[in-house]
């Protein structure tokens, strides 16, 4: 931490070395088109030395402003759809002149056809935000949503599915800007069948103003799905062919349709992948004295099939210039079948086998979700506007297995045993949201969302005594869980001068019922909570010059228990390993604080601390009448957790570009879980993307790699990381690509790590069929139309929400 603090205070004081401030002036250009009407939207760049210094887009009345111009020569570039690229002549400043138009002229009439002028670069680093734009990545071919997220910059996926970003647990993930309202192994299930065809890009916020829920100690990531934009109709078809231990094969069409006051579109995906995950783990028990009494080992072999459908349309109608009205539909099907097998052996302290079962595990998952988003948006003023959104979304989960267990030993006994287990889960929510323009850089915004939940979820398990199937009432379970969440939040976001200020407050209001049904051996319980919080969040960033910017932000969060870790019945995970909920679990609570350093585009400085308090664990218990190990959870202390992040963005050459981020954390863990705890931990994690481009060819290489690691007081992480390679390249005329990748080359992201828990330890080691050779190809057809006018004022903007929802 010394060397860490070191760097960035020498960081610092080079930046307030820099010398003395330029000379600046304030500029405004205005933009309009053949007739003379001003141009909206319109993409302005200042160049220097044919260099970007800084963009704008232009308002309603053509209007692009810059200000801070540092002293020099000038020119701006400016483009429209459907116009030729306008550059100017060259402007010196500081000037007299403060003011300027141009116009620009048509390019025709029609495009042809749909072309691509333009890559997004791969990461993008801006306000508060890092943005991952996953179809410029050529890598990502034939990856999973979450093997995208687990090699963005600062994100860890750990063997259980559990997201950290930068560090930090307790991520609130979001599909287009809304709630997946899963945890877990649902989550998990879910990001795991998404097919990164699906994925336009990925946000990953770690400081959330106060118009997002306060949900998700770490932050927010929001997944957002293809979308086309263009006018006309338009579209996309993609398919690829993957090959690892086992085949895999996606698939997605994505159309849209744009034009007078309609604006649909339809995004359909197929995913049909076979999978193999391989894990190994030795349980090691100790006396009370710390001397190793008896071991258990337990290798397992997971493999099955999978496939998911997902369909997504939406049609957003322009009713007039100031109100828009819309509807989102959505339907994803996911059907999981497996037989996983292990070999449960028990060993005496020097390791001489004692007795060994075999246990395989036929299963069946079925994964339901449809979902309606009703919007409006109605401009009331060309300072206000006032949206809509109402939501209702339904999960249905059905898992079935069937376990069977084999004393291997002569005169051995055979255990079989089943369980059904349903879930239904259904979530109504709607919100309302204000805007005032207070100022010309000034907004304020307010809004109320409402939430209701409610979670259905049975076990059903039976035992085979010979003859017949008996209920086993020790583990049948039955808990219904309803849950409501009020929010109200005000915000304002603006700039003075070099200094631009986003303050903001949210209230949320949980209470929550749970109702544990009895059987014929077990007892009705209920329980019920209700509690409140303020969550401020904010920053204020000071701009330099047109070079250097410094912004500071701090936020509090909260994350919530979801209702599998509150409920109190056992779920198997084999015969020695059973998973049971905490009712007395609380919400964790964090406070996050960070000091960052911009320089342009091409490196972001920050350090950051947060403290998490009520801190989330696993824990570790043993039940002996059942000879068994129960992992639960429970609020054991608090968590610090100091971080250094550094993002560098470089073209090093014109057909080289590289993406490069570093997040190093100091985290210190704190708490009770059977013994006090305190540990320690240093931990980096490094990905970078390197992309070359030659001729009509794009090559990628890029990887990740994190060091030893530490999630939870209990479980520490052995080090890991991936090497990817992948090439792409235009055919049939640039309306289609093809591109062949190949993941995890080396075969080293393998999920390593050992959990200490009182009396015992488990060291355990996970592989999965991640070495993947995958070829796509995708191809785009329609028509784009020029755009002369944006009549539609304000309205015009909200075909960009199309899908959204």
């Amino acid at each position: 931490m010394k060397k860490a603090g070191a760097l960035i205070v020498l960081s610092l004081l080079s930046v307030i070395a820099y010398g003395q401030a330029p000379d600046t002036s304030a500029f405004t250009l205005t933009v309009v088109n053949e007739k003379s009407q001003p141009v909206d939207g319109a993409t302005v760049q200042l160049l220097k030395a044919d260099k970007l210094v800084k963009a704008a887009i232009t308002d309603g009345k053509g209007v692009a402003a810059f200000s801070n111009i540092s002293g020099g020569d000038y020119t701006f570039s400016i483009t429209y759809t459907g116009y030729v690229k306008k550059n100017s002549a060259v402007y010196h400043f500081p000037s007299d002149l403060k003011t300027s138009t141009l116009a620009l002229e048509p390019s025709g009439t029609t495009l042809q056809e749909v072309s691509i002028t333009a890559r997004k670069p791969l990461i993008e680093q801006k306000q508060g935000k890092v943005i991952v734009n996953v179809e410029s990545s050529v890598t990502s071919v034939g990856s999973t949503v979450l093997e995208v997220l687990e090699k963005s910059p600062g994100v860890i996926v750990d063997r259980n599915g559990g997201i950290s970003l930068k560090g930090k647990n307790g991520v609130l993930v979001m599909i287009d800007d809304k709630p997946t309202y899963l945890n877990g192994d649902d989550l998990n299930n879910l990001l795991s069948s998404m097919s990164a065809a699906q994925v336009q890009q990925i946000e990953l916020i770690t400081n959330p103003s106060a118009k997002y829920d306060a949900s998700g100690n770490a932050g927010v990531i929001n997944i957002k799905i293809k979308k086309n934009k263009q006018k006309g109709f338009n579209g996309s078809l993609t398919t690829s062919v993957g090959q690892g231990v086992y085949p895999k094969n996606t698939n997605s069409l994505v159309m849209n349709y744009r034009n007078g006051r309609i604006n649909a579109f339809v995004n359909y995906n197929v995913n049909l992948v076979k999978y193999l995950t391989d894990l190994y783990a030795l349980r090691k028990y100790y006396t009370e004295q710390g001397e190793l009494s008896s071991m258990l080992q337990q290798p397992a072999y997971f493999k099955g099939n999978f496939a998911n459908n997902t369909i997504k349309t939406g049609l957003d109608y322009f009713i007039s210039s100031k109100t828009t009205v819309g509807i989102v539909l959505g339907a994803t099907a996911i059907q999981r079948s497996g037989n996983n097998k292990g070999i449960a052996t028990w060993l005496d302290a020097g390791g001489t086998a004692d007795s060994a079962i075999a246990t395989t595990n036929k299963n069946s998952s079925r994964f339901r979700n449809g979902s309606i988003n009703l919007n409006a948006r109605h401009t009331i003023s060309d300072k206000q506007d006032i949206a809509a959104d109402f939501d209702w979304l339904h999960y249905g989960i059905r898992t079935n297995e069937n376990f069977d267990n084999q004393f291997l030993a002569e005169g051995g006994y055979d255990e079989k045993s089943r369980g059904n287990i349903p879930t239904t889960i259904n979530i109504t929510s709607g919100k309302v949201d204000y805007t005032l323009k207070t100022s010309k850089k000034g907004t304020f915004s307010a809004g109320g969302k409402t939430s209701h939940s409610a979670t259905d979820n049975s076990a059903f398990y039976q035992n085979y005594n010979g003859a017949q199937w008996v209920d086993d009432n020790t583990k049948n379970n039955h808990f219904i869980y309803s849950e409501n969440i009020h929010a109200l939040y005000g915000n304002f976001d603006g700039r003075f001068g070099a200094v631009s200020v986003e303050a903001g407050i949210r209230y949320e209001h949980t209470d929550y019922h749970a109702h544990q049904l009895g059987n014929a051996i077990q007892a009705d319980s209920a329980f019920s909570r209700n509690y409140g919080g303020f969550f401020p969040s904010g920053n204020i960033s000071l701009q330099a010059d047109s070079s250097h910017t410094f912004t500071f932000t701090a936020g509090r969060r909260i994350d919530r228990p979801p209702f599998q870790s509150l409920n109190p019945f056992y779920f198997i995970i084999n015969k020695y390993t059973y998973q049971t909920g905490n009712p007395f679990l609380l919400p964790q609570y964090s406070w996050n604080l960070e000091l960052s350093h911009q320089y342009k585009d091409l490196l972001t400085s920050s350090v950051s601390y947060s403290r998490i308090t009520n801190y989330f664990s696993q824990l570790f218990l043993a039940d002996p009448a059942r000879g068994v190990l129960l992992y639960s959870q429970g609020n054991v202390g608090h968590t610090n957790n100091f971080g250094v992040t550094e993002a560098l963005s470089v073209s090093p050459f014109k057909w080289w570009s590289l993406n490069l981020q570093a997040v190093y954390n100091h985290k210190q863990l704190n708490g009770f879980n059977g013994n006090n705890y305190s540990s320690y931990i240093d931990q980096l994690n490094v990905s970078t993307t390197n992309q070359f481009t030659v001729a009509k060819y794009t090559a990628e290489l890029s990887g990740f790699y994190t060091t030893h690691a530490r999630n939870d007081i209990q479980e520490y992480l052995y080090p890991t990381g991936q090497l990817s390679v992948g090439i792409s390249k235009p055919i049939l005329n640039k309306k289609a690509t093809i591109k062949l990748t190949a993941r995890d080359i080396l075969y080293t992201n393998a999920m390593e790590g050992l959990t200490q828990f009182p009396g015992a330890t488990e060291y355990f080691k996970l592989k999965r069929d991640s070495r993947v050779v995958t070829l796509s190809f995708t191809y785009r057809f329609g028509k784009a139309y020029k755009i002369n006018k944006r009549t539609e004022g304000s309205a015009a903007d909200e075909a960009d929400r199309v899908g959204n929802g």
